[in-house]
């Protein structure tokens, strides 16, 4: 691997996407670039480079100089990384909260579920991502009042997400809430990023983080889709649960909560698929 990939790869593993990798390496072999001039030599598409410079400056990784043409300076490298780090580490405080509220609420249904004589009636287990996309177009359906999505890939849906749209509309024609939570890097996908727009034109609202724990919906304080992945394999492979449980809901509401109050707002752009 060249020593630019290895950069690049080591970035990424520090929570940066690619393009932001390459933009961060780029600053810092010039005392400033403009955002044409950056575009070109980390060779980022010229329509996506100001998203990423924006997200490199809140994160505090570059520094931007107002004038007749804006500049950007890179952060020094090793506050740079330091800055890098902490948020890792906020974000792995942030899971283990996550993790510790699942398991309190989990404990009890999986106690009581050794003497339920049907421990499916609340709960499906799902392997088949054709199911997968047929309970998430159920739980749309169903949805009422409020409907909460953290949105990461891989998307087991086609892109349109027809239930989705018209749950979105129904949900905010009647004053309910519908909210999506998304990655920055959903943004380098011009066919998501189309997709985003179209459910903020029919009443989500999308904010965006650099990471998600799972890939999640709540629907009406009561219906949870969720995919877990598998912590051993390896592989990537997740196992879907549909669960109707409206304590271990509001549980997971408590933590959709906290990453869409540390999530932003992106400029132009309202919300999804899944």
């Amino acid at each position: 691997m060249e020593p630019e990939e290895e950069s690049v790869s080591a970035l990424v593993e520090l929570g940066l996407s690619r393009y932001e990798s390459r933009v961060y390496l780029a600053l810092v072999r010039r005392d400033s670039y403009t955002a044409a001039q950056v575009a070109r030599e980390a060779e980022v598409p010229r329509q996506r480079i100001y998203d990423v410079l924006d997200a490199l400056v809140r994160a505090q990784l570059a520094v931007a100089h107002r004038g007749r043409v804006a500049t950007f300076t890179a952060v020094a490298p090793e506050l740079a990384l330091a800055r890098l780090m902490n948020r890792r580490r906020e974000s792995l405080e942030q899971l283990e909260r996550v993790s510790a509220g699942l398991a309190a609420t989990l404990l009890p249904l999986w106690s009581d579920g050794r003497t339920h004589t049907d421990p499916l009636d609340y709960i499906e287990v799902l392997r088949d991502p054709r199911q997968t996309a047929e309970r998430y177009a159920d739980i749309q359906d169903q949805a009422t009042g409020e409907l909460l999505s953290f949105c990461t890939p891989p998307f087991v849906t086609p892109a349109a997400n027809v239930s989705g749209l018209k749950a979105a509309r129904r949900i905010s024609r009647a004053r309910g809430t519908v909210q999506a939570v998304y990655t920055y890097d959903a943004l380098a996908d011009e066919e998501m990023l189309e997709n985003v727009k179209r459910f903020g034109e029919a009443g989500e609202v999308a904010r965006f983080t650099d990471e998600l724990p799972i890939k999640l919906v709540i629907a009406d304080a009561s219906l949870v889709l969720c995919d877990m992945p598998d912590p051993v394999a390896g592989t990537g492979a997740t196992t879907s649960l549909f669960i109707e449980h409206p304590a271990l809901a509001a549980c997971l509401r408590l933590a959709f909560r906290t990453v869409w109050d540390r999530a932003a707002p992106l400029p132009h752009a309202n919300s999804r698929s899944s």
